[in-house]
Formats: structure tokens, C-alpha cells, sequence
């Protein structure tokens, strides 16, 4: 990256991080107001949930490319890049394109802090450069996904015609609740008077609460196994082959290339909002089955290496935990797999290493670069009481770890002709830094 682009992801990082919290519309809302309310230039669809979010809004973002809309795409976290947050026809913003609107933004940053009590967060200011970056393309609709559960997330300045909630698990439960009714309140505030409101499949309570708020607003409910639903689905090489009753129609013979039931369901919530944004009537047949065969998300579970085969997964919480355990049973035969992870201090470790235990012959337990990571011996003790002793190592930093593995998984496959992976596994950071290190060592 360029010198300037380096400045400006630094000068956004000096602000607040966006895992501290101080939940409130005001200062999005001010910076909006001075910008013009670029946000409100564009319609616009809105995601929320605790798992699947961001493949949700990147299938969405394919399918109304296929449609020929011009599109912004707002995700978070990045894996790599910064610029990975604010897309533009499913590319990453240019870096050009970054500095200008830089430049056209962030005099305001310094208005609304002046203003305010507390400052701008990096959040808060990367959305605003988002809202003013697909106004001065211009886009044709804006996809955004939710930072962090809805009602007071810097993103719900918009005024979404589509709102989507992906399924509800615990997370983050010292902002939002530690009930999943609690939670799914919070994220219900995304959804918008006369809005239609697509809605993943829900445990009961949260159905309750998103369905009551849908009542409140006289929002319009299309949910996973009433008004849409996977009609059927099969393993295929790569990926799966997907029958999906849409809300218009069927879809037949449509290839995703995601690996895992929840990634199926993701996509099919993905079809619903467009189907619902775009009108009344069926979608083209052959431009759904092209959006989905080019669809990709990167970090979930992603095979990044063959010859040993290498998986990243982002997964964060035992909720995402649980599906990438179902997906590797259920999609991969593999003897044996070298797991590493590498979580957060602030998330449900135990519930994640109970997940991972019934997939993950040995795992390694280490550290991401993060600042919040777990540190690696409570981490290891924890591991030891779910997986034993024996089947419980630690190295100090990621890359040793992904190089241990490795040379493991080849060493097995080669003198004991088995089928070893390597997993790595437990927050988005990790995944990104994974993703890094293997491109940068093994894909040569």
C-alpha cells in the first residue's frame, strides 16, 4: 500500500477501537447531516446477525451485480486490507479513490469531535467514508452489514428498503444482551417502517422479537422456511448444488462454491432480499446460477493450500464454532486434522475449544498479533482440560504454528499415507494473518 493510505489507516486507527463501545446514534448521525446525508442517496439493503453476515452481504452484492446495478458493499471486519470494507462493484475500493474521499471527509471528523463528548470512532469514520464514497461513484444501492448488533450500529443512519437478519447466537453479550431475546431486540432496530424484513432461520425467542418489531413498524416478515427456504441440497466437488424455493419462484441446479449447510442457508437468504428489493416477479434463472458460481468468502472455511490440505475459518463464537464442526464432518473425510487456533481474551473460549474438540485430532494453541488475543498459556489450560494433555502443544506466535502444522500434515500423509489437514480456526484477525503467512511461505 502507498505511503497515504498508510497515514489515513493509521489515523483511523488512533481513533476509539471498534470494539469499545459507547452506543449511540449521535455522532454518525451529526457527520451524516454535514456530509449531506450521502447514505440517503441510494437505496440501500441492510444485514445484521452474529453469524454468516458477511458472506450474506457478499452474495447479495453478486447477485445485484449480475442484475447490473452498480454496487457499494460495506463489510467488517477485514481480513487484510482496510480497503476490503468499502467495496464498489465487489472490488475493494482503489486506493485513489480512498484518498480522495479521505480528503473530502475527515475535515468533518474533526467537527463532529469538537462537537462531542466522545470523539469519532474508527467505525464511525470508516462508515461515514463509505456513505460519502458509493454517493460520489454513484452506486445504484448500498449493501451494509451491520458492525455490531443494529439498533445503535453506525451503519442504521440508513434507511434500508430491505433489512436482513442473519441466525442469532450469543455474542458480544456485555453490549447486547446475554439472552438471545435480548440480543435479537438490539438487532431488530435495523428494520424500518414498511421495509421488508428477510429473516434467516431463528431459535424461538428471537423469532419472537424480530416478528414483534415487524408488527411495530408494519414491516413486511419473508422468513427462511415459510416464505423461502433450501429445497434441497447436495455435497458436490467444491462446493454444493442447491434446489432454493425462492419468494418469486424456484431456482434449480444452482452451484455455490461454499462449503456447509449455514453457507446454503446464507445464500438463500441472499436470493430472498434481492428477489424482494428487485420486485414481484421471478429472477432470470441463468443470472442466479452465475451469481452464485461466483460467489467467494474469503476466510470461511477457505481452502488456501492443497498438498497439505490448509482451512481458514473465521469462525469467532461456539455459534459459528458449531457449524464449521457440522461442515468438516459432514463435507470432508480427512484421518486426521492438525488444528490450530487462536481466539480472542474476551470471547467464549471454552464454548469454542468444545466445538473444535470433535474435529481437531491435535490442536496447537497460539496467539494472533491482536492486542486482545488470549494469552497462549490460559488458552493451553483451557485446551488441556477439554482435549487432554497429550493432544494439546503451543508455539508463541501464528506463523510457527501454521509451519509446525504443516510439516506435520505432510510428514503423516507421506509415511502413514493418510489424509491430514491443517485447520486453523477461531477469529477473523487470526484468519487474515493466516491467510497472509500461507500465501506469502507455501503458494509459490
Amino acid at each position: 500500500m502507498s505511503k497515504q493510505i498508510d497515514e489515513i489507516e493509521q489515523a483511523l486507527l488512533n481513533r476509539w477501537p471498534e470494539t469499545r463501545i459507547n452506543p449511540t446514534l449521535e455522532r454518525i448521525a451529526l457527520l451524516a447531516d454535514m456530509l449531506g446525508s450521502p447514505q440517503l442517496s441510494y437505496p440501500t439493503i441492510h444485514i445484521a446477525g452474529t453469524n454468516g453476515k458477511t458472506t450474506t452481504t457478499r452474495i447479495i452484492d453478486s447477485l445485484a451485480m449480475e442484475l447490473g446495478l452498480r454496487t457499494g458493499r460495506f463489510t467488517s471486519p477485514h481480513l487484510e486490507s482496510f480497503l476490503e470494507r468499502i467495496c464498489i462493484n465487489g472490488q475493494p475500493i482503489s486506493e485513489e479513490f480512498m484518498i480522495a474521499t479521505y480528503k473530502d471527509v475527515s475535515p468533518y471528523f474533526q467537527l463532529v469531535d469538537e462537537r462531542m463528548s466522545h470523539k469519532l470512532s474508527f467505525f464511525e469514520a470508516i462508515t461515514g467514508l463509505a456513505f460519502a464514497a458509493f454517493a460520489e461513484f454513484p452506486v445504484d444501492v448500498g449493501i451494509f452489514e451491520c458492525g455490531m448488533g443494529g439498533e445503535w450500529d453506525s451503519t442504521n443512519v440508513i434507511d434500508a428498503k430491505v433489512s436482513v437478519v442473519t441466525p442469532i447466537g450469543l455474542d458480544h453479550t456485555q453490549y447486547l444482551g446475554d439472552t438471545l431475546g435480548a440480543i435479537a431486540e438490539t438487532k431488530s432496530g435495523i428494520i424500518k417502517p414498511g421495509s421488508f424484513a428477510v429473516f434467516a432461520r431463528q431459535e424461538r425467542d428471537p423469532a419472537q422479537a424480530l416478528m414483534k418489531k415487524c408488527a411495530e413498524v408494519e414491516a413486511i416478515p419473508i422468513r427462511e422456511g415459510i416464505e423461502y427456504q433450501v429445497a434441497s441440497r447436495q455435497i458436490a466437488v467444491g462446493g454444493q448444488l442447491l434446489t432454493i424455493k425462492g419468494v418469486h419462484g424456484d431456482y434449480q441446479d444452482l452451484f455455490l462454491p461454499l462449503h456447509g449447510e449455514h453457507q446454503a442457508s446464507n445464500a438463500a437468504t441472499a436470493l430472498a432480499a434481492i428477489e424482494v428489493f428487485a420486485g414481484e416477479t421471478k429472477l432470470d434463472d441463468e443470472l442466479v446460477r452465475s451469481a452464485f458460481a461466483s460467489a467467494t468468502s474469503p476466510g470461511r472455511c477457505e481452502i488456501v493450500l492443497r498438498n497439505p490440505t490448509v482451512i481458514i475459518d473465521a469462525a469467532h463464537n461456539p455459534h459459528g464454532a458449531v457449524s464449521l464442526r457440522r461442515t468438516i464432518e459432514s463435507e470432508f473425510d480427512f484421518d486426521s486434522v492438525i488444528g490450530i487456533v487462536a481466539v480472542m481474551g474476551d470471547k467464549d473460549t471454552s464454548g469454542i475449544l468444545e466445538e473444535f474438540e470433535a474435529i481437531m485430532t491435535t490442536v496447537i494453541i497460539t496467539r494472533n498479533s491482536s492486542h486482545r488475543a488470549a494469552p497462549i498459556d490460559e488458552l493451553a489450560n483451557e485446551a488441556r482440560q477439554i482435549f487432554g494433555d497429550h493432544r494439546v502443544v503451543t508455539r508463541e506466535s501464528l506463523e510457527s504454528a501454521i509451519e509446525a502444522a504443516v510439516t506435520q500434515a505432510k510428514f503423516e500423509s507421506e509415511m502413514n499415507e493418510k489424509s491430514c489437514a491443517v485447520l486453523i480456526a477461531g477469529s477473523v484477525i487470526s484468519a487474515g494473518e493466516a491467510r497472509a503467512i500461507v500465501r506469502g511461505k507455501y503458494s509459490k
